[in-house]
């Protein structure tokens, strides 16, 4: 994994440091500013669409970018505009061999950070937890391997913002019992995407409201917004999310309309939504509570604590907010456009490694709605 993300970094100041900037504005997008969002029904197969002719997209761009995406290991993408399906595609085959389609399953991998962020809001907005709270107040003592004293340092926030103290030079990132948790150095005076500080989280939250992650996520989101995954466990990840392709665009629209769904408050603490989709602290700019933010002067990727001067995603708007995961899970969530992105699948073809391809997506995307 080290040498993936070394791989990423390295290849990322390449493409970042060739590509040009798009001088073209917003404006010449049509998009109806007056118009409110779509929401598809909670359940059934429903959903409304808008053609590319009527937003006036490029259609001949449009292919070459479904034939970029399918050559890619894509198996699902889809673009929403005011909630409704713009782009639906599928490609290839589900985990079973089956040909994908809107009805198969896949896993999100740290995409699902993004969703346990939003779940953590919800729970606070109902008493469970104040992020402020020290996370020893709700594992107890020596969940760490670190002094008491630096340990109490730790609060939930710290975990939503990466930014624990916590060493992770380890032999198993993903590790979450105590001896894995040393002391580097005091909590918030580094950033590091450290997943197993962000698991931690997953047992706060099961603590705090005494339900089971998949409990507590189906009654707070799941059930006011249609969605249909749920976590698990595997030989290789703890908690790792695992839903349609439709599923992911409803919480990429839920998170377009602040918390809102169809007049359904899932999240109405607008405090802690404009907390989560800003910058947390200042060593990353470029992230949130587990959102990852376009458009900041610089970033810290995973598997690095070197700042570069780049956004994310240069190619893409510079509101867009991000929930990023291994392989290449998207969900692009870009209030300027009333749009939601989702695309799902393997890692991309010839060695292209996920945030360039991002990056390269988004410029074929652009290329479409211009």
């Amino acid at each position: 994994m080290k040498n993936l993300y070394t791989y990423l970094i390295l290849i990322s100041l390449i493409i970042i440091s060739c590509s040009s900037t798009d001088d073209s504005s917003d404006d010449d997008i049509i998009i109806d500013p007056i118009e409110t969002s779509y929401f598809p029904p909670l359940t059934g197969d429903t959903w409304e669409t808008t053609s590319l002719s009527d937003l006036q997209w490029n259609a001949q761009k449009a292919t070459e970018l479904n034939t970029f995406l399918e050559q890619n290991e894509t198996r699902a993408f889809i673009v929403l505009v005011n909630g409704k399906i713009v782009v639906e595609e599928y490609w290839n085959t589900d985990l079973s061999g089956q040909p994908f389609d809107k009805d198969s399953n896949w896993y999100w991998a740290s995409a699902g950070k993004s969703l346990a962020a939003t779940a953590v809001g919800i729970a606070q907005e109902e008493g469970y937890l104040n992020i402020n709270d020290k996370t020893s107040d709700y594992l107890g003592n020596g969940w760490t391997n670190m002094p008491q004293d630096k340990e109490d340092l730790i609060t939930i926030k710290n975990s939503l913002t990466q930014t624990t103290g916590i060493d992770y030079n380890v032999t198993n990132p993903d590790c979450t019992a105590p001896a894995c948790f040393d002391y580097l150095t005091d909590a918030d005076d580094q950033w590091y995407y450290h997943n197993g500080t962000y698991q931690i989280l997953h047992n706060v939250l099961e603590s705090a409201t005494g339900m089971t992650n998949n409990e507590y996520t189906t009654t707070a989101i799941n059930d006011k917004i249609g969605m249909d995954g749920q976590w698990t466990d595997t030989a290789l990840f703890d908690n790792l999310y695992v839903s349609t392709a439709r599923s992911a665009a409803r919480f990429g629209l839920l998170t377009l309309n602040e918390g809102n769904w169809d007049g359904t408050t899932v999240l109405g603490d607008s405090n802690y939504v404009n907390a989560m989709t800003s910058t947390s602290q200042s060593i990353n700019p470029s992230y949130g509570y587990l959102w990852w933010l376009n458009g900041k002067n610089s970033v810290v990727f995973p598997g690095s604590t070197t700042s570069f001067n780049s956004s994310v995603t240069p190619s893409a708007p510079v509101d867009m907010i991000s929930a990023l995961g291994k392989n290449g899970q998207f969900i692009d969530v870009v209030p300027s456009l009333k749009m939601v992105v989702i695309r799902m699948g393997n890692e991309p073809s010839g060695n292209l490694v996920p945030v360039i391809f991002h990056d390269e997506m988004w410029e074929k995307i652009m290329e479409v709605i211009d």
